[in-house]
């Protein structure tokens, strides 16, 4: 009896606790239905973020993008409300329009720090950088370790996570020093060490990779710390909404929509070429003028993106009508003799002929494809079926679904495509042997031109 009796008073506790434990689950879902229901009423969640390439930002074509505005777009349906975007000009203002409550959450590209921590709460992390040092790369003191910084004019947005990187590091290197500057963003004091009227400054890996492109004379001297995560900012009381963001996010991540859309912004950023770059750019303003108006009049009539055209176009011939392959390719498209012909095309030197007939091609392979394919996973493929041979793209689509992969997704394609020159794959297909990893090249080299093309016209539009 008396043995019954303790294990009835050790099995009490324990019953307890599970019922306790099962009260808070109920009260933790109940709070977060009720949050759910309440932004389906308001039917809209506000986000405040900032116009940046790495977050939100308007394309040339008048529509929105940005991984930041891809996430956000996505949550929001998973909430069933739509997104209405703030944005703030720095970081220092976002932050502040999180503490005033102006807005639900901040989706900005920010790094999870400890000071932060003190103030907000954070959703889950969606991404990985490292700040680095950013110089020129010909700046005659460029410093080789943080020692070395000594007397260099370094200059920092205010309120960033850089700053808080720089006092950890004061601590070790007491003469440490850098200025702050409340009103300008990364990307602006990028382009003033660009300029020549800073030595120095703090940014992002992501930050770096993109804004490089842009400015090809700045160079990532050194990392300051590890690797840190970005995730998206909260007020303390938003916890109901921090649960439904996981909620959200662990099945976002495990249909791999989260690698697709890493891919889709950072996945061409992995090679860069500083003197193609540079080239490129010089290019842009003393050839691409001659044609611009055929790119454009191309574009429109075939329902393309004349920038993505142009880019294509240089990836082709690097504008030079009368560019000629070791194949017999020729022209400012670098069309075959059989497909000139088939479009019509009596001459392939004639410039705008020329273009006009690769326009017509790439959109036609681009109908071709299965309906189901979005884009711009649509126009990658056609991209690569223009470089390849449609028929080598139906294999490469055959194949990924074989390996158990999505064939309508370019990250899966584009992981998938060189495998056509080995032997053990490319002979039970159609149409055999094909050096699908050129294609790959292909397709990232258009995308970097496309993506540098359109912010040289923002960056002549504000002149």
């Amino acid at each position: 009896m008396i043995l019954l009796r303790k294990k009835l008073l050790w099995r009490i506790p324990i019953a307890l606790f599970i019922l306790l434990l099962a009260l808070f689950f109920i009260a933790s879902y109940s709070k977060q239905s009720a949050f759910l229901e309440q932004i389906r009423a308001r039917g809209e969640i506000v986000v405040v973020t900032r116009n940046a390439p790495t977050t939100y930002y308007e394309r040339h074509t008048g529509q929105f993008a940005g991984i930041e505005y891809d996430m956000v777009t996505a949550f929001a349906q998973y909430l069933d409300a739509k997104p209405r975007f703030i944005v703030k000009d720095t970081v220092d203002e976002i932050l502040t329009g999180i503490t005033k409550n102006e807005a639900d959450f901040a989706a900005a590209g920010l790094t999870i720090t400890e000071l932060r921590g003190d103030q907000y709460i954070f959703g889950p992390t969606y991404q990985q950088v490292r700040p680095q040092l950013v110089c020129r790369r010909d700046n005659k003191k460029l410093p080789k370790s943080i020692e070395m910084l000594q007397g260099l004019d370094v200059l920092v947005s205010a309120n960033t996570s850089y700053v808080e990187r720089l006092q950890e590091l004061q601590q070790k290197y007491p003469k440490l020093k850098w200025r702050q500057q409340a009103d300008w963003d990364t990307e602006l004091i990028l382009e003033k060490v660009w300029q020549g009227k800073l030595d120095c400054t703090v940014t992002d890996s992501n930050i770096f990779d993109i804004n490089r492109r842009y400015y090809p004379e700045l160079k990532s001297v050194f990392p300051l710390t590890e690797e840190t995560p970005l995730a998206w900012v909260l007020p303390k009381n938003e916890e109901p909404l921090r649960s439904a963001m996981h909620d959200w996010f662990s099945e976002f991540k495990e249909n791999g929509k989260m690698d697709v859309l890493l891919d889709r912004y950072y996945g061409h950023l992995d090679q860069f070429d500083y003197v193609d770059t540079q080239r490129f750019i010089k290019k842009i303003k003393k050839t691409l003028p001659k044609y611009r108006t055929w790119f454009k009049q191309a574009a429109k009539k075939h329902k393309l993106d004349w920038i993505l055209l142009a880019a294509q176009s240089y990836q082709e011939s690097h504008w030079n009508p009368r560019a000629k392959s070791p194949t017999g390719v020729r022209g400012m498209m670098m069309l075959t003799l059989p497909t000139a012909r088939q479009l019509g095309v009596k001459s392939r030197l004639d410039a705008k002929a020329n273009i006009f007939a690769g326009a017509r091609y790439l959109a036609r392979l681009r109908k071709r494809l299965p309906k189901q394919i979005k884009e711009p996973e649509r126009t990658w493929m056609a991209l690569s079926a223009y470089n390849l041979g449609y028929g080598h793209l139906r294999d490469a689509r055959e194949l990924t679904q074989q390996l158990g992969k999505n064939p309508d997704q370019w990250i899966d394609l584009e992981a998938t495509l060189p495998l056509l020159s080995q032997k053990r794959h490319y002979r039970d297909l159609t149409h055999g042997y094909a050096r699908g990893s050129e294609a790959v090249y292909y397709v990232s080299q258009i995308r970097d031109y496309r993506d540098i093309l359109a912010q040289s016209q923002k960056q002549k539009k504000k002149k």
